[in-house]
């Protein structure tokens, strides 16, 4: 009965949005998202499901009201680099699987660190890194220009990426509480990078892909962990990646499960606004996917 009202409040609050934030739903690449890369997105009082991550207009407010310890670290990868995050802690006593949530193309913001603060929630370390870290100067602890968040990822390799991935997994599966077994989770330039994080790392335990482009077929044949991949209906360069992703994950008997939402934009977690109510109601049924496949290949 508990979970057919909370199904029945969110679905309210979808129609909700699809009234008051009536705006035309769109295709928009990775480099635009929905206009609201900014940190805390551009809008504000929307409506907000629970239990899913905050929306960009929302975020700043839910991780000050958040009852979970959080804090900023700073790791050391390699001899000369280092990679600033925010990490969460769920509210247990027991040793839990680590979550890195990787940025969308402008690094890391308070949205970002919002869906940290979330997967904290669901029972996870939920750790967020700022991969363009050394690409920046000024306060690495606050949020920042989403142009020249742009300009500077585009200056981070896949491999240097890969790399300081390797280096946030070491430090949190080595944290006190934390079990060793992680996955990662991404969105956007993050998405595409979950992707092929899962063909760099052997170690993995499970990635997710929030609307990101899927590898080559090549860099396929190297996945050894499952694959879910969700996507916005109406994300037509996106979505035009999966097909040969599924035939070839299906043809290497590799595990790749997606889901797309009708009507929903790129970008539709973060702009849970837009889209007419259908970025919501695509991230009310993504979110428990995702939460579902951590537990699955992370706690067993």
């Amino acid at each position: 009965m508990r979970r057919v009202l909370f199904c029945s409040a969110v679905l309210a609050a979808a129609a909700a949005v699809a009234v008051t934030n009536a705006r035309p739903a769109g295709a928009l690449d990775e480099h635009s998202a929905d206009g609201s890369h900014d940190a805390g997105g551009s809008r504000s009082g929307t409506t907000q499901a629970e239990g899913i991550p905050a929306s960009g207009a929302n975020a700043a407010a839910r991780i000050a009201a958040s009852p979970r310890r959080a804090e900023w670290v700073t790791i050391k990868v390699g001899p000369r680099d280092s990679v600033t995050a925010w990490v969460v802690y769920p509210q247990t006593t027991a040793r839990a699987p680590v979550v890195i949530a990787i940025h969308e193309n402008t690094g890391l913001t308070t949205w970002a660190r919002g869906v940290a603060d979330q997967l904290a929630a669901d029972g996870f370390i939920g750790i967020a890194p700022d991969l363009i870290t050394m690409k920046r100067s000024g306060n690495l602890r606050t949020d920042w220009s989403t142009d020249s968040g742009r300009a500077a990822i585009g200056a981070l390799s896949n491999d240097d990426a890969q790399r300081l991935l390797d280096g946030v997994a070491k430090y949190a599966m080595a944290l006190p509480g934390a079990l060793p077994r992680y996955g990662v989770v991404g969105f956007c330039w993050g998405g595409a990078r979950s992707f092929l994080h899962a063909a760099h790392a052997p170690a993995l335990g499970a990635a997710v892909v929030y609307y990101g482009t899927s590898p080559a077929s090549e860099q396929l044949a190297t996945i050894t962990a499952p694959v879910l991949g969700l996507y916005g209906g109406n994300d037509a360069r996106v979505n035009a990646t999966i097909p040969a992703a599924d035939s070839t994950m299906k043809r290497l008997g590799k595990t790749f499960e997606h889901h797309l939402f009708d009507g929903a934009g790129h970008g539709f977690l973060r702009g849970q606004e837009g889209a007419n109510g259908a970025n919501l109601k695509a991230s009310v049924e993504a979110w428990p996917k995702t939460v579902a496949w951590f537990n699955r290949h992370l706690k067993k």
